[in-house]
């Protein structure tokens, strides 16, 4: 079972809710790439330097949440389920770092044989191209899994439905006598 939905399910149903997943992951990567995007261009934009990369922000959470539902599907970050919750929420947020990292450095190449660079010029670009950005990114993008994971332990132990309720429904108020 995954996610609540049985392994047997019809494949309709599991590609509608592999489908919600990928959307929900890219929604909430999109947030925060795009809150990221405009801190980056206000800072620059305080220096003279125009920069505008709100589309970009949009193709990086695509192909984030892509990475991401492939690691979920490989089931990484699953050894501490049965742990309290901050032990599969830590290992998850560190085992998805690194597999986006890794992945990340993999697009990289890819886009540099596209375009005709050296190896070396396509890993250095990751993070930025410089070693104060990759770490600046690695620690950014460890503060966004961290949450997620956090949310999505919790949705694990009390069902996701209900922890979907909690969050978007109103609640009832309970009259004290």
């Amino acid at each position: 079972m995954r996610n609540g939905v049985p392994a047997k399910a019809p494949i309709s149903r599991r590609i509608t809710d592999e489908l919600k997943e990928f959307l929900v992951i890219a929604a909430y990567l999109y947030v925060c790439f795009t809150a990221l995007a405009y801190l980056k261009a206000a800072i620059l934009q305080a220096h003279g330097i125009s920069f505008a990369p709100f589309g970009f922000a949009a193709a990086k959470a695509i192909i984030c949440a892509k990475f991401m539902s492939v690691g979920h599907a490989l089931r990484i970050g699953e050894r501490y389920k049965t742990k309290a919750l901050i032990w599969p929420t830590v290992h998850k947020s560190f085992a998805f770092l690194v597999l986006l990292l890794v992945l990340s450095i993999f697009e990289e190449i890819i886009v540099g044989v596209i375009h005709h660079r050296t190896f070396l010029d396509s890993v250095s670009s990751v993070g930025g191209g410089t070693l104060d950005q990759l770490i600046a990114t690695i620690v950014i993008m460890l503060l966004i899994l961290f949450p997620f994971f956090a949310f999505q332990s919790l949705g694990d132990i009390i069902g996701r439905d209900i922890l979907f309720r909690l969050f978007f429904e109103p609640r009832h108020k309970v009259n004290n006598v």
